[in-house]
């Protein structure tokens, strides 16, 4: 049997041992004061957060994937984080992946036994032909799925670069992976139920890295979604208002430089910045990895 009891996300929180007995309203005080430990449990976690960042930035400047994989709640957050990111900031469905422990259809409903099979986290992971280019990242409030450990110890012998998040501190995952991310938010208002406090702390974390990693790559400017996909009413409107932002046009002039851009945000932004058309946009910042701070910080000497 699993040996649970040094797991701080297993342990008994002193502060709800009478949870089933409160009001609703002591409840909702009590569980919004234990979330505020998901936020304060990854300070401590900075720098090796940062050395994470650093290599999911060089994955996708070379054109490698961040890869997720994760079983139960922390494979879920894994998927939203990895689903989110085309229409954020433009980039395809094959540039971050989540992989969930028994296949997507386990995001709706368990798979039970799946977690604990590191021979299907390594096949999983040999199925979308990982390579040298990606980084995978295991997420695992425990620190000790086998699913996730098995995808791991493949990615180490495929030569993929290779992370991981984890929300209790000396687990078996960190002790195979030097770059594991430990934020310890402690012992959960429900006994064992790591989609509460430590589902919150992945969560955060999996924001950071994505977010931070695409403005490494050009997808934000100042703070805007640069590479925005105008996919419907909503998302046409945010991208008029980001060009009609960053350059002070007008919304009209905004509408124009998009549809002459064929929708390209950043395109767009530069083409009213630099006075120029489609092509010499698009040249320009190629010439600074797509970044417009720079192209601007150039303009500007």
């Amino acid at each position: 049997m699993v040996d649970l009891s040094r797991m701080s996300t297993e342990r008994v929180n002193p502060n709800t041992t009478e949870l089933s007995s409160m009001s609703i309203r002591e409840a909702i005080e009590v569980i919004n004061r234990e979330n505020y430990n998901a936020v304060a449990c990854i300070e401590p976690q900075y720098e090796m957060l940062e050395r994470v960042i650093e290599i999911t930035s060089q994955v996708l400047e070379e054109g490698g994937r961040i890869i997720y994989m994760g079983a139960g709640t922390s494979g879920r957050i894994g998927l939203l984080d990895a689903v989110e990111c085309p229409p954020t900031f433009g980039v395809d469905y094959n540039t971050v992946i989540g992989l969930i422990a028994g296949g997507d259809n386990a995001f709706v409903k368990a798979v039970e036994g799946a977690e604990d099979s590191p021979e299907l986290g390594a096949e999983d992971l040999k199925k979308i032909g990982l390579s040298e280019k990606d980084v995978v990242i295991g997420l695992a409030a425990s620190g000790r799925t086998p699913y996730v450990i098995g995808g791991l110890t493949y990615a180490k012998e495929a030569g993929a670069r290779y992370c991981a998040v984890v929300c209790n501190k000396d687990s078996e995952i960190s002790r195979i992976c030097p770059l594991t991310i430990e934020a310890e938010p402690g012992a959960e208002v429900l006994t064992g139920s790591t989609r509460l406090k430590a589902g919150t702390t992945t969560k955060l974390i999996l924001n950071m890295i994505s977010t931070i990693s695409m403005n490494r790559i050009g997808k934000i400017y100042k703070n805007y979604m640069v590479d925005v996909k105008m996919s419907n009413e909503k998302l046409i409107a945010r991208g008029t208002n980001i060009v009609s932002a960053v350059t002070g046009c007008s919304r009209e002039e905004a509408k124009k430089a998009l549809a002459e851009s064929d929708g390209g945000v950043r395109t767009a932004i530069v083409m009213l910045l630099l006075g120029c058309g489609k092509e010499e946009a698009d040249s320009a910042l190629k010439t600074v990895n797509g970044r417009i701070q720079n192209l601007v910080k150039e303009e500007q000497r």
